[in-house]
């Protein structure tokens, strides 16, 4: 192992961790007009992004939006989709056409039944080029749905149709097994069509929003804490235990790790660097398989990262094994590609394992990339570079880590800047920055979810990076339909994402946690988001 800087050294002994938590100064039963039950006391870190679930695509809104909303499928304890919003459904021998079923007598909070219709019009909103939805590509196996997010078709000829209350229909251009699963994902959560209409801001107070899931948002004290409790008409309002749950918005680690010794929090994955080795070693700390990656994207629009030997350069000079283990030391695993661990290949395989280590630590070969990058641009010295991160400790940790292994093993300054995290995503959609901070959480279980966001056109890139030849591997995986084929296609598609290097991949998220002993049923979907329907609290 290289010898440390004094920059790495001061940032592991200052300590880190991974994951957020909170605080809440009570945890009784549900109060009067609520449901009976304890109210459990989890942090999501910061304000969520946004409610309305075809916007808030990252993890801190979906976290939410997951427990207070719910789509035809949700996913099981198991991670495998289940009837949900929809009783049942049925799939076409040639597998283009989903027929799903609503329940009887599933309603909304305010009580007004939930309909076919109400998925239509917001699937089709999720696809409309207004909203915006980073999320938008992930609707684009049904019929018409490119072209009318893209502005070339109609919402009339998008694939999508209640053919009455209880009937929605999904036509698709070509199979997609994973459509079910997809519709466990917020993304693909119904909204209430009246409420939405009549108010575009609906999503931002507690008391305009109109949900259907097993929690209902009864209080949002913005950038502090949101309460949800029990809801009454939920269909299946019997599995869940718990009287409520309050979510709390502190984003600092430490803080949130003494909330949860002194018992103000239920559950929290706070654990200071300094003590982890001792809590993992007593056993205190449940150890999860999760899924997604942490990494950094270039933005190949702006110098030097215009050059691809450069880009190459920056990520052989990570040593992702020092990262995880002096640094972030919560037993995450380095990354050696983009796609995580735990999704099965076409022949039963790991789809990880199978593609092997496409990048790793080299400082050496590090050094000569730069070098031939520097002579192919022309340049005699870099131009200045700057790393963004979110504002957050462990975010802070991680980026001087980086900052010292720069420093050491290409001898290139790099200057560090922190930007509130909502700033700071509009600025990478934007092009704006030149190094910065990303994470991805997959949607459901297909590599096909890792890859397909850095198509050439596709919102989700932020790096300005184009390449025909992904794009047509791409394509080509979503059409194709023997999945031998598929799967050589994404793994090709994989390769070309690591060697054309527009993102500098870091490690792979787990889910590490503390919890209470009177804790019990929390389930951290790995291809999903928490979930509280199952938890509670003796």
């Amino acid at each position: 192992m290289k010898k440390l800087s004094m920059l790495l050294m001061s940032v592991m002994l200052a300590g880190g961790v991974l994951a957020a938590c909170g605080n809440d100064s009570s945890n009784g039963e549900a109060g009067e007009g609520e449901a009976a039950g304890k109210i459990l006391r989890y942090n999501n870190g910061k304000e969520p992004t946004s409610l309305d679930p075809p916007i808030g695509f990252d993890q801190i809104s979906y976290d939410i939006v997951n427990n207070a909303f719910e789509g035809l499928a949700r996913l099981g304890k198991d991670d495998k989709p289940e009837p949900a919003m929809a009783a049942e459904w049925k799939v076409s021998d040639d597998g283009l056409v989903y027929t799903f079923t609503l329940r009887d007598g599933v309603k909304w909070s305010n009580g007004d039944p939930v309909k076919a219709s109400d998925f239509e019009f917001a699937w089709k909103r999720l696809l409309n080029p207004e909203t915006a939805s980073d999320a938008a590509f992930l609707a684009y196996p049904i019929v018409g749905a490119e072209d009318y997010n893209s502005g070339k078709g109609s919402a009339d000829a998008v694939g999508i149709k209640a053919k009455d209350d209880k009937t929605l229909e999904v036509t698709l251009r070509h199979p997609a097994a994973w459509l079910v699963q997809m519709t466990a994902s917020p993304a693909f959560f119904p909204v209430h069509q009246a409420t939405v209409e009549g108010n575009a801001q609906w999503a931002g107070e507690a008391s305009t929003i109109v949900s259907n899931g097993p929690f209902t948002i009864t209080e949002w004290k913005h950038e502090e804490e949101l309460k949800m409790v029990k809801n009454k008409d939920y269909w299946d309002a019997g599995t869940v235990k718990l009287g409520g749950v309050t979510y709390k918005m502190v984003n600092d680690t430490n803080t949130a790790y003494q909330l949860f010794t002194t018992g103000e929090l239920d559950t929290t994955g706070s654990i200071p660097a300094d003590m982890a080795d001792q809590l993992f070693a007593d056993g205190k700390v449940k150890v999860e398989e999760s899924a997604g990656t942490a990494f950094y994207r270039f933005n190949t629009t702006m110098e030097p990262f215009t050059n691809k030997s450069i880009r190459q350069a920056f990520v052989a000079a990570v040593d992702r094994q020092q990262l995880v283990d002096l640094v972030l030391r919560q037993k995450h695993k380095p990354a050696v590609g983009f796609v995580s661990p735990g999704l099965e290949d076409a022949a039963g395989g790991d789809f990880r394992e199978v593609g092997g280590d496409l990048i790793g630590f080299d400082a050496a070969k590090a050094k000569e990339l730069l070098a031939a990058g520097m002579k192919e641009a022309g340049y005699s010295a870099l131009p200045p570079i700057t790393l963004t991160y979110s504002t957050n400790d462990v975010n802070q940790k991680v980026a001087q880590a980086l900052q010292a292994m720069f420093k050491d093993n290409l001898g290139v300054e790099v200057k560090l800047e922190s930007k509130e995290s909502k700033v700071m995503t509009a600025e990478q959609k934007a092009l704006q920055l030149q190094l910065s901070r990303s994470s991805f959480l997959p949607d459901f279980a297909d590599p096909i979810n890792f890859l397909d966001g850095f198509q050439s056109d596709n919102p989700f890139s932020r790096t300005g990076w184009k390449n025909d030849k992904f794009d047509e591997l791409i394509q080509g995986a979503y059409e194709q339909a023997d999945e031998k084929q598929r799967y050589e296609m994404m793994h090709e598609a994989e390769k070309i994402l690591m060697d054309d290097a527009p993102i500098l991949p870091l490690y792979y998220y787990n889910s590490v946690n503390l919890e209470s002993d009177k804790l019990s049923g929390v389930v951290r979907h790995a291809f999903g988001f928490i979930d509280f329907k199952w938890a509670e609290l003796k």
